[in-house]
């Protein structure tokens, strides 16, 4: 079989794909009840554990984590207040609570970030995290973070591209940050990717980084909020993996929940997603099993 001709080669055959390929096809109809005009197409997938591995943190977490650890050893007195004097006790509370993306801990841990960049260009940004990109590797995989990229997710990317979706990353996690990566690692513009961000205010003839939130998280509500602020327009199809994604499914008509069951090839935990995998499940949303539902899980490219 050609598979260069069949959509979606790294789905297997069930439930799931076919509910994804049978809505795709059913808003391009217009005399079907499920069409979406090409206005209201808009499509929004969560990112971490969504779109690339999120376990045992985020790729964002040692970027930041190594910013801030080496803010202490330039100045120990910062280790007396937060976030700093959680993250050098190595706070296990806190870990867990960034990993589950638990409001509090991120705005805690935000408020370190902040000061941390504060007064950088989009410039003087960009090249941190691109150095990040080259030389870090994860301890498991041992590849870059750009390498940990689910195939199916690009390919349900280009799927929906095809027929004149416009597809959005909404996460909580830095948006500065996934617009770096955005459009070499998921072929979508930086202005699609939507998330938690700081300010930045344009003086002395140069954009320069605020300490401060633009406006709330997105996490939980906070999603289809950025969402909507950002397109005019609430998502028809959503995908997400955490409970802070609930909000942003519910608004949508297909909702695609990523199942982490695959110890071998990925992870397999419910930490953090229980509530999510439990009205999955009620309302019978599409679940995506890692283990069942994708042939493959990660893009090529080599170990280094």
């Amino acid at each position: 079989m050609d598979t260069a001709s069949v959509p979606l080669p790294g789905w297997r055959e069930g439930a799931t794909r076919q509910a994804i390929l049978d809505y795709v096809a059913a808003a391009d109809d217009p005399g079907h009840a499920g069409f979406v005009p090409v206005r209201d197409r808009v499509a929004a997938f969560d990112n971490d554990g969504t779109l690339w591995v999120e376990q045992p943190l985020p790729p964002q977490g040692p970027f930041l984590l190594g910013k801030l650890v080496e803010r202490v050893r330039l100045d120990p007195t910062l280790a007396q207040r937060e976030p700093y004097r959680s993250i050098v006790a190595g706070d296990p509370e806190f870990f867990s609570a960034m990993a589950r993306q638990e409001p509090w801990a991120i705005e805690r841990f935000l408020a370190g970030i902040g000061e941390a960049w504060e007064g950088c260009t989009p410039e003087e940004y960009e090249a941190d995290v691109l150095a990040f990109v080259d030389t870090h590797r994860d301890d498991r995989f041992g590849r870059r973070c750009t390498e940990l990229v689910y195939q199916p997710m690009l390919e349900l990317f280009d799927l929906l591209s095809a027929h004149e979706w416009r597809v959005f990353v909404c996460s909580g996690g830095g948006r500065d940050f996934m617009r770096v990566i955005a459009e070499e690692t998921w072929g979508i513009l930086q202005e699609n990717v939507i998330g938690s961000s700081p300010e930045w205010t344009y003086r002395d003839g140069q954009l320069r980084r605020e300490n401060a939130m633009r406006g709330e998280l997105a996490l939980g509500p906070g999603k289809p909020s950025h969402i909507f602020a950002r397109t005019g327009r609430l998502p028809r199809f959503a995908s997400g993996n955490g409970d802070v994604d609930i909000e942003m499914l519910e608004v949508a008509a297909l909702r695609l929940v990523i199942v982490h069951d695959d110890p071998d090839r990925e992870y397999a935990y419910t930490a953090g997603a229980e509530r999510l995998l439990a009205r999955g499940r009620e309302h019978g949303w599409a679940m995506a099993s890692i283990k069942d539902d994708w042939s493959t899980v990660f893009v090529e490219g080599e170990e280094s």
